[in-house]
């Protein structure tokens, strides 16, 4: 698409807008940012762009002119695709691509691309260490943190760029074809956006969209939609499996990773010999060492990067131990399936914080995870009445609320003993309390960071 000259409205002024931005002001477009919300300072916006960046900016309400002026849509991942007012630049035939779109429409390279309910994050950053420890020049961007659209002008022809893609972002890509693709796992997660879990499986399988025979995706056998989906993804499926031997594949059998070639078995790793904690992260190595080998990685390359690497930040993070007791920033755990491997992590009894933004999820699972391992659990957010009455049905009664999060710290602090873990996990959307994820789980760590020995 040659887009010199021609004016794109860039919509949301979070990270991937300004990113966004950036890039087409460099290649010629004219931008146009625009934040709907009442409350966004035009003046603060402005002082987000980058030196030399020029776009205009406009906040509140789209002037009628600039909207029809407009000749490409860039949306944020926080912007739902089937709102009246996306549809009806659709309805004039403007095409409304994401960030990521844009950013893989003017990057050079090949591109590996991860998707999944959970796991996202630690396998993306896992497969980008193992690139840049093997190849020169590797861009780690996308869900993970970094915008596609900051780093695409840096990639050349040789370039490696690892992606973690949500299904926020998967909405609205249109020629992004990734050489490999990886579909860890699919369970009930943004239904409140998606609607169902049919268009939920649908936005995530159509990471493969464009993919052909020539290309790689890895997926998890023991998963129902992943391993139906195998039936007919166009790629070349590499499987991965936490719980039986694969003929062809990569299969955990006792404490070892395998892989199995024509039916013949190579012992590559054991777990123990791994930094990271939980069958979760076994299954999201197996991920990353089937898509890094499928790359061209040596083995024996892999396997080092693998033994060396240790946990993503917010993800079964261990912050510190305090008269005894140790505290595990999982704040990543955004969602029941994602929060019940966080309480598996556990080795110890467990005093477990919960509690956020209402994604319309079930939580029956999760409590039933509990499995006597969770002493006390602490509630928080838009959930805690839905969550303390899930529990209540489950026969998990040892629940207290707390209103703001300092109250529940000092609830873990003052109920926790020598020989427990405190666990962040709150198998919600941290928005209505904190901006992000990030925040909260770093307001858990500086708090218990704070705490005397």
């Amino acid at each position: 698409m040659n887009i010199e000259g021609k004016k794109v409205l860039i919509v949301g002024t979070g990270k991937s807008g300004i990113a966004a931005t950036a890039l087409l002001s460099q290649v010629g477009a004219v931008p146009v940012l625009f934040d709907e919300n009442e409350g966004t300072d035009k003046r603060e916006v402005e002082k987000k762009l980058p030196e030399g960046v020029r776009a205009e900016v406009i906040t509140c309400r789209l002037p009628e002119q600039a909207a029809d002026e407009a000749q490409l849509l860039v949306l944020s991942p926080g912007v739902p695709v089937d709102t009246p007012f996306v549809e009806k630049f659709r309805d004039k035939g403007v095409r409304v691509w994401g960030e990521v779109e844009l950013g893989y429409a003017f990057s050079k390279g090949k591109v590996i691309a991860i998707t999944g309910t959970n796991g996202k994050t630690t396998t993306t950053a896992l497969t980008g260490k193992i690139m840049s420890d093997y190849y020169s020049s590797v861009f780690v961007v996308g869900n993970i943190g970094t915008p596609y659209t900051l780093e695409a002008l840096h990639t050349r022809e040789d370039s490696v760029t690892v992606a973690e893609i949500s299904s926020f972002q998967l909405e609205t890509t249109e020629n992004f074809h990734p050489a490999v693709t990886a579909i860890l796992n699919i369970t009930p997660d943004h239904l409140n956006r998606h609607h169902t879990m049919e268009n939920y499986v649908a936005v995530k399988e159509s990471i493969t969209k464009n993919q052909t025979g020539k290309d790689i995706c890895v997926l998890n056998y023991e998963d129902p939609y992943t391993r139906d989906f195998g039936e007919r993804c166009p790629a070349s499926v590499v499987w991965f499996s936490s719980a039986r031997r694969l003929e062809e594949g990569y299969y955990l059998d006792g404490e070892d990773i395998c892989r199995s070639v024509d039916g013949a078995e190579e012992r590559l790793m054991h777990i123990h010999d791994m930094q990271l904690l939980g069958i979760h992260n076994v299954e999201n190595v197996m991920a990353a060492i089937a898509m890094s080998s499928s790359y061209g990685v040596p083995m024996e390359h892999i396997l080092n990067t693998v033994k060396h690497f240790k946990a993503v930040e917010h993800r079964i993070e261990y912050v510190a131990t305090k008269k005894g007791v140790a505290y595990y920033n999982d704040s990543k755990g955004t969602n029941p399936d994602a929060a019940i491997q966080g309480i598996r992590a556990m080795n110890r009894p467990t005093i477990l914080i919960g509690g956020g933004y209402d994604k319309q999820s079930e939580y029956d699972e999760w409590i039933e995870a509990f499995d006597g391992k969770v002493r006390l659990l602490v509630l928080i957010g838009q959930t805690k009445e839905k969550i303390a009455e899930c529990a209540r049905k489950h026969g998990f009664n040892n629940i207290v609320f707390a209103d703001t999060f300092e109250e529940c710290m000092d609830i873990c602090v003052k109920n926790a003993v020598s020989g427990d873990a405190v666990l962040l996990s709150p198998a919600c959307a941290s928005w209505g309390m904190f901006p992000n994820y990030e925040v909260r789980g770093d307001m858990f760590k500086e708090y218990v960071n704070q705490l005397k020995e």
